[in-house]
């Protein structure tokens, strides 16, 4: 059975004036899922996503996007694209109620009373409609932001640095109310550079000053890389960092709180540079699995800048 896809697309590339912002992209998204595009700022994650859904026109390559031509069609998808901006993009002089009954009028939802209510009620905006949008904190001017971006039903929604600046359990309610979506067949585009977002996410590419570093589920990118790694814990860390930083065998070391993550690609060489550290008092060593943040720190470190 052919999985179905709701973006494929071939080649992408993107010029402003003379700089290459996105180069030779291609990618297959399947229906439904959650996409992380993670990457540093300026690495052209937005332009990417725009072009995939028609909202840009690319300058070389092509594709499709819910069974359109992100070329010569993307009117057709627009119409059927939710977008979220990383800054509050709705107004907030209108109340909550009016910014949903605007959005619903200007996608020409059918029934926009009926429409608009359900929305309150399942985003819990309803208590809520008659504040002005202005006057919320960041948690609820996300989820308006969410409700506005999914009142007519898209097959897909583009989200850009969704969870800036909001707390850990808006963070939270908001992921769990992307996967309710991506339950229903949406499509979920995510623009990120925060771990925390990333591994929400069903795949992940990383997109490094234009081009495609990987993209795989998100549970197989740490083995894809090919790196190894220690947690080493435990007291007095600075003299083993400061041992171990440019030892054969550590391609990569990092601090996390108290511990320290050493990685490598040669298993063997990174074990011997470790066996001195083992039978140190206070310190312990064990064998630690390779995160997202490893495996997008070690791929970046190859990548070059399109700006320099």
């Amino acid at each position: 059975m052919t999985r179905e896809f709701a973006v494929s697309v071939e080649g992408l590339s993107k010029k402003f004036g003379l700089k290459t912002v996105v180069d030779g992209f291609s990618m297959d998204v399947p229906k439904g899922s959650i996409y992380g595009f993670l990457g540093p700022n300026g690495s052209g994650k937005t332009t990417t996503i725009r072009m995939m859904c028609g909202l840009l026109r690319p300058d070389e390559g092509g594709g499709h996007a819910l069974g359109h031509d992100i070329r010569t069609e993307s009117r057709e998808i627009k119409s059927r694209v939710g977008y979220m901006t990383q800054r509050f993009s709705l107004y907030e002089d209108l109340t909550v109620k009016e910014n949903l009954e605007f959005m619903a009028r200007l996608h020409a939802v059918p029934k926009p009373g009926e429409v608009v209510a359900n929305a309150l009620g399942e985003y819990e905006l309803e208590p809520r409609a008659k504040q002005m949008a202005g006057e919320l904190s960041g948690g609820w001017k996300q989820r308006l932001a969410l409700a506005a971006a999914s009142l007519h039903g898209p097959g897909l929604l583009l989200l850009d640095e969704p969870t800036a600046g909001v707390d850990p359990k808006a963070r939270r309610d908001f992921w769990d109310r992307i996967r309710r979506l991506a339950r229903q067949g949406v499509t979920v585009l995510v623009s990120t550079h925060y771990m925390d977002e990333a591994v929400q996410c069903d795949y992940i590419a990383f997109i490094a000053y234009g081009k495609k570093l990987i993209d795989a589920p998100a549970a197989d990118i740490p083995d894809a890389v090919g790196l190894t790694t220690w947690r080493v814990e435990g007291k007095g860390l600075q003299p083993a960092y400061e041992a171990l930083e440019n030892a054969p065998g550590v391609d990569q070391i990092a601090r996390f709180g108290s511990a320290l993550h050493v990685s490598g690609l040669d298993a063997v060489t990174l074990d011997r540079a470790l066996a001195p550290w083992r039978d140190r008092d206070g310190l312990t060593v064990a064998p630690a699995k390779t995160g997202l943040e490893e495996a997008f720190i070690w791929l970046m470190t190859g990548a070059q800048d399109n700006f320099q």
